[in-house]
């Protein structure tokens, strides 16, 4: 930590250094809110605590900046948590282990958390600086926003005066994104009665492992391996050729994370182990090429295990493995207005099976509202062939870009002053808060921007060093230009 505090701008990265050290995963963010309460109230700003847990904290203008226009800076409280298996961490009390990595910061085996404490320590910057010209300044920190935009859903009328809103959750510095992807849930459940197992089996447990994984919409165009339909693709042949039976399976743990690893447990008639075990082989083969350049770690293995006590019937473990595999997953469309973001895509998340109860998670993602709805309709329809009930939640509106925004032509001047070119214009796809800041601040002029991070929603989460630093000399620079009301 001490590498990191030393790291340029120093107030950014020791406010960052202390966010490390405080436990915040989605819905587990108290201690944050208690944290930038606590900042806000030291430093004698307007700090509240709304109803939902955001914090909103008030500075006033510098001298001669007083008629300036008031912008708020927006950033969530929450971190995704992923660790890898074999890392003992605890996100609910143990600090990231964050270290400095050549050009990145990155952590010893979990997330990092730059996915947004880079955007909180970036305002915690701005709100005690004593040196920096800016008009009327308000931070916004909102809460869970990883798994269900509760702090922006939330958000009511009347707390900001801003006039412009800069949200500081993207992840590629030079870039300045005007416009997000909406998403929505789709959970699909299924409770069945357990068979016993059948005399002559022999018992495996499958493992699909050492994918990348990574965040569901900036990540999914990077055609990573899905781990749940890495396995459920295997299990179709093996059902098919060799009569296994399923007794249980769990793969990924996020709704907004490509899952890395699944596993399955499984039953075989003794006479067909042998050809059991070389499919497994086989497909190891397969994936790895398939996957080579995407996930080059990856591995597919069985090894024998005790017998289970229960397993799927026939019948329901015929229509389970059929529809986890047809979900639709990955990018579906790509956007015909522009090039190179992806339009619509599902993230099939979560896949649990095992005593008596099936269980699938999807997000899915689309800056066209009614492609989202149409995409998560076609989820419902395969998991409803199959006898699922499916419940949709958690619906969030997209982003529209504005290509006339001020805050976009201001943003764009003080780039080219500062760095001698102009910044590209993007949307993400991902779920930003502009979008849903908006039906309770309908005026605001919005954009997002931020440093460069790789990775996010992942154990390989890591910042750019040197990108933060120009982020940091952006941010400063716009709020000096800021026109006057």
């Amino acid at each position: 930590m001490s590498d990191i505090k030393n790291l340029n701008p120093k107030d950014l990265w020791g406010y960052f250094a202390e966010i490390c050290q405080i436990p915040h995963p989605s819905k587990k963010e108290q201690k944050m809110v208690e944290y930038v309460k606590s900042f806000g109230e030291g430093l004698g700003l307007e700090t509240t605590v709304d109803e939902t847990g955001n914090v909103i904290i008030k500075k006033k203008a510098t001298e001669g900046m007083e008629n300036r226009k008031t912008v708020v800076l927006q950033a969530h409280l929450d971190m995704v948590p992923q660790k890898n298996n074999d890392k003992d961490h605890d996100f609910e009390k143990d600090p990231i282990e964050a270290y400095v990595d050549g050009e990145w910061v990155t952590a010893n085996g979990t997330t990092l958390g730059a996915d947004n404490g880079m955007g909180i320590a970036a305002a915690m910057a701005v709100l005690s600086a004593k040196d920096l010209k800016h008009g009327p300044v308000e931070a916004l920190f909102t809460i869970d926003e990883e798994t269900g935009m509760t702090g922006a859903n939330n958000l009511k009328p009347g707390y900001l005066d801003a006039e412009i809103l800069i949200n500081m959750d993207s992840e590629d510095e030079g870039e300045l994104y005007v416009g997000c992807a909406g998403g929505v849930d789709i959970a699909a459940s299924k409770e069945y009665n357990e068979e016993p197992v059948p005399e002559g089996m022999k018992a495996y447990r499958i493992d699909a492992k050492g994918m990348k994984g990574g965040h569901s919409g900036i990540d999914i165009p990077l055609e990573r391996a899905n781990a749940n339909q890495v396995l459920f693709r295997f299990l179709m042949q093996a059902e098919a050729d060799f009569d296994i039976r399923l007794s249980e399976s769990t793969g990924g743990d996020l709704r907004n994370a490509i899952p890395r690893e699944s596993y399955a447990v499984v039953v075989v008639p003794e006479e067909n182990s042998g050809g059991f075990e070389d499919l497994v082989k086989e497909y190891d083969s397969i994936y790895k090429n398939e996957f080579e350049d995407t996930d080059p770690e990856m591995s597919f293995s069985c090894t024998s295990t005790d017998m289970p006590s229960g397993l799927v019937p026939g019948d329901e473990q015929y229509g389970i493995i059929r529809a986890v595999y047809a979900c639709p997953n990955g990018v579906l469309r790509m956007s015909m207005s522009m090039e190179g973001l992806v339009e619509t895509s599902n993230n099939l998340a979560v896949v649990k099976v095992g005593g008596g109860k099936f269980e699938a998670l999807s997000l899915t993602r689309s800056s066209v509202d009614s492609a989202k709805d149409a995409t998560a309709w076609k989820i419902a329809g395969v998991f409803q062939i199959m006898g699922a009930d499916v419940n949709m939640s958690g619906d969030y509106p997209g982003w529209k870009p504005n290509m006339n925004s001020p805050i976009l032509k201001t943003m764009q001047g003080v780039y080219d002053t500062i760095f001698g070119k102009i910044p590209e214009i993007k949307a993400i796809h991902a779920g930003l808060e502009c979008g849903i800041i908006a039906g309770a601040y309908p005026h605001l002029d919005m954009i997002s921007f931020g440093p460069t991070i790789r990775y996010p929603h992942s154990p390989d989460e890591k910042v750019n060093i040197e990108t933060v630093e120009k982020f940091w000399k952006f941010l400063v620079g716009t709020l000096e230009a800021i026109p006057e009301k």
